[in-house]
């Protein structure tokens, strides 16, 4: 726990002089208060912080397609129904994802105050911390430069008007197993694979290359770096850090 609270400690210096500028327009903490904490001018800029996606040609780009057919292979396995559950964050979705992992049931009811932690900060680590590259490269998704169904086609209509670099589900996953891990430090490491699975599941369903979750990760770690600035953030960690405690017990 000593090195991850370094690591984001740098990761915040960094942040804050390096990838912090205007985001293109659109929902925030003022607009949108309960999936967020951060206001557009706080947050991460992706497009500062992140490398070009991969190139034609390059063998970045020839991992990403290696890695999207070992994706396809496993849709009609376990592994593959995971990952189109794994496709719902919406709501209490994200929260339900890594129940099992934190070893406590995380919902409005049993745990309301983590509950509301992970939910305010969705779209911090989502939307607005993926907003500036999406938009910008909007990079064509797996399953529309394949022309090949997701393993989850509700959402592909929208999706498809969506730049896939860096991916925003895997960005929320990664923050909120980082929170939680910060939470429940007992269990970080089974709280941190199934943070790792959630981004693998977008390879899998197609939704996404290898190259959009690898970013995301990094995206994410600076998301969680700049809420802890955050004092509403901040307030809220705490009130679910004690709800913890009293739930160990």
């Amino acid at each position: 726990m000593i090195k991850t609270k370094i690591a984001l400690s740098c990761l915040s210096l960094f942040v804050s002089f390096n990838a912090l500028a205007l985001l293109p327009p659109g929902n925030d903490v003022t607009t949108t208060p309960d999936q967020y904490y951060l206001k557009n001018e706080q947050a991460v800029d992706s497009l500062a912080l992140l490398p070009p996606p991969p190139e034609p040609g390059s063998i970045l780009l020839l991992n990403d397609q290696a890695m999207y057919e070992k994706g396809r292979l496993l849709r009609n396995t376990e592994r593959g129904k995971q990952a189109v559950e794994d496709a719902n964050l919406a709501a209490g979705g994200i929260a339900n994802a890594f129940s099992t992992a934190f070893g406590y049931p995380i919902n409005a009811k049993d745990a309301p105050e983590i509950y509301k932690l992970l939910t305010n900060m969705i779209e911090d680590a989502g939307d607005l911390a993926t907003r500036s590259a999406k938009v910008k490269y909007m990079r064509i998704r797996p399953f529309a430069f394949y022309n090949v169904p997701t393993c989850n086609t509700k959402e592909q209509d929208k999706l498809s008007t969506n730049g896939s670099y860096p991916s925003g589900h895997t960005s929320i996953g990664w923050a909120s197993a980082l929170v939680l891990a910060e939470i429940n430090p007992a269990r970080q490491d089974t709280i941190f694979k199934r943070g790792y699975e959630l981004g693998q599941s977008r390879v899998i369903c197609g939704y996404h290359w290898q190259s959009d979750i690898d970013a995301a990760r990094v995206v994410a770690a600076a998301t969680v770096a700049t809420l802890h600035s955050n004092a509403e953030f901040q307030k809220q960690l705490q009130k679910a850090k004690e709800e913890f405690a009293r739930l160990a017990k």
